[in-house]
C-alpha cells in the first residue's frame, strides 16, 4: 500500500520561495561545538536549569541537554550559549 504524503500550504510556500527551514517552520537551530559548547537559536524559553541538565522549549518541542557542570554563558531573546561537559542532546516532541 502506498503512503500518501500530505503537504501543507506552509510547506509548499516555503519550498516555492526556497525559504530556510528555521524561518519557514520556526525551527530551532542547534550548533554543537565539540562536547564543550552548544548554541541554541530560535528557542522560546528555559523550562528547567540545573548543573546536570537544561530543558528548553522550542516551537516544535523540547530540547534536553544533559551533562556535567553545565552553565548558560549568555542568553538573549534569540539565542543562548551553554558550556560544560555535554553528554547528550535529546529532542522531545
Amino acid at each position: 500500500m502506498k503512503k500518501i504524503k500530505i503537504t501543507t500550504v506552509r510547506e509548499c510556500l516555503a519550498d516555492l520561495l526556497e525559504l530556510p527551514g528555521d524561518l519557514a517552520y520556526h525551527g530551532c537551530i542547534i550548533t554543537l561545538i565539540g562536547e564543550r559548547e552548544i548554541l541554541l537559536e530560535n528557542y522560546r524559553s528555559i523550562l528547567e536549569y540545573r548543573s546536570d541538565h537544561l530543558l528548553v522549549l522550542t516551537a516544535n518541542g523540547r530540547i534536553r541537554i544533559q551533562g556535567v557542570s553545565l552553565s548558560v554563558l549568555y542568553y538573549t531573546a534569540l539565542e543562548m550559549k551553554v558550556t560544560g561537559q555535554i553528554t547528550s542532546v535529546l529532542y522531545e516532541i
